[in-house]
């Protein structure tokens, strides 16, 4: 009963910044999460290659690797605010710049160095950071509704893209999409962004942090020896090559298979409402059991759903069940990171290492989708791409299940026990 209440107590302090990190991570996806309905415009205007349309991602994705431990403590120093206001603004400008694509290759990659620099100025840890530190009894469901807000994206963007290229042509949508989300995510953050946890500090879950002085928590070097955080890194980086190249890749290789754009479209839209189940699901077992096996679990599925697109043995329906468990797992892996980093590094230092984690999720989303692109430029087929994702996602589901316990930071008279 007594955890009840605090979290209780939690939800009805913190529901505004739920609302507004989850539209804030909602907006990081939109780009990439539209990439795959703008591939086929594109490749018929300016005739490139799958792998130079990916490449843009690689350059925006060593930005983010360079810089995000940087961006992550300015959050640890500032709080989201400071940085998600101008971030807004920036990632609006970057999202409507593809329009202007011209059809050089080096324009290309200069609109995605752009993006790289819209991505840093509001990075996940922003909005992870501001749940972490408002929620603990109910963090695992609190981020869990933040992150829904890409599975939202995975939901309406592949359709909502696609008549808008219809409609308007590729270059005006990509103008539309800039603004539907980029408005009401910048009205958010200016009314229910503040302080260093996104509200007034005398309403944060400040009652143990004024008794302790300060947030607990490893220092960056004790992070940097953790084994605990390097096997959540290790096994982030691998989910994101996967997921990240199946999310841009998933209508091709449904078109591919047989299936008609429109309805490719519409099973990446089913992949999203999955995605969102995945995170609200996902987020409650994480408050109440063991988070390495429900983390664990929940990623190592994801080798069945690349074994479903094998050419050899799919059809309709396996592909129908492989976009489900795909969009259900592969929608938790952000949730996962973020919650397991926060139980095994603290919050002390949370946006430093955070913003380590998000180095190595910007370059697997950006890797991933250009390495599938190479494969099937050089074969002609997903189906080497579709075999590495089989061992890849098992391989980091064994990772997050063999963690020991995570440290309990919030009891200070005790020394975190592993």
């Amino acid at each position: 009963m007594k955890i009840d209440t605090a979290s209780a107590g939690e939800w009805r302090r913190g529901w505004p910044v739920v609302m507004t990190s989850s539209m804030g991570i909602s907006f990081l996806a939109v780009v990439m999460g539209s990439l795959g309905t703008f591939i086929d415009p594109l490749t018929a205007e300016f005739g490139w290659s799958r792998a130079t349309l990916t490449m843009g991602m690689v350059i925006a994705g060593l930005f983010v690797l360079l810089l995000s431990p940087f961006a992550g403590s300015m959050v640890d120093r500032h709080g989201p605010r400071r940085l998600a206001l101008p971030g807004v603004v920036l990632m609006t400008v970057a999202t409507a710049s593809f329009g202007f694509a011209n059809g050089s290759p080096i324009q290309w990659a200069c609109l995605w160095v752009l993006y790289g620099l819209a991505h840093i100025s509001m990075m996940m840890s922003i909005w992870t950071g501001a749940v972490t530190q408002v929620f603990d009894k109910g963090r695992g469901l609190a981020l869990g509704l933040a992150l829904a807000g890409s599975g939202v994206v995975s939901t309406v963007i592949p359709s909502l893209a696609t008549w808008l290229i219809d409609t308007v042509g590729w270059r005006h949508s990509y103008l539309v999409l800039a603004i539907l989300w980029g408005a009401p995510t910048f009205l958010l953050c200016l009314f229910f962004l503040r302080d260093k946890a996104g509200l007034p500090r005398r309403t944060l879950r400040d009652k143990k942090i004024e008794e302790v002085g300060e947030l607990q928590g490893l220092s960056i070097p004790e992070a940097w020896r953790d084994r605990g955080l390097w096997s959540v890194a290790i096994a982030t980086l691998l989910v994101m090559l996967m997921t990240q190249a199946l999310a841009v890749h998933q209508i091709p290789l449904m078109t591919e298979a047989g299936l008609s754009r429109a309805n490719a479209a519409l099973l990446a839209g089913l992949a999203g409402v999955a995605s969102f189940a995945g995170n609200i699901v996902t987020g409650a077992l994480m408050d109440r059991y063991r988070a390495n096996w429900v983390g664990g679990i929940t990623l190592g599925v994801l080798a069945v759903a690349f074994a479903f697109l094998l050419d050899s043995i799919r059809t309709p329906a396996l592909i129908l069940t492989a976009m489900i468990i795909s969009g259900y797992a592969a929608g938790t892996k952000l949730q996962i990171c973020g919650y397991l980093t926060s139980r095994y590094g603290g919050l002390k230092n949370y946006g430093a290492i955070f913003g380590f984690m998000g180095s190595l999720i910007a370059i697997g989303g950006a890797l991933g989708p250009f390495l599938g692109g190479v494969l099937y430029d050089n074969t002609g087929s997903y189906n080497i791409f579709v075999v590495v994702g089989v061992i890849g996602c098992a391989v980091a589901g064994l990772l997050i299940i063999s963690l020991p316990r995570h440290p309990v930071w919030q009891e200070p008279s005790r020394s975190p026990a592993a």
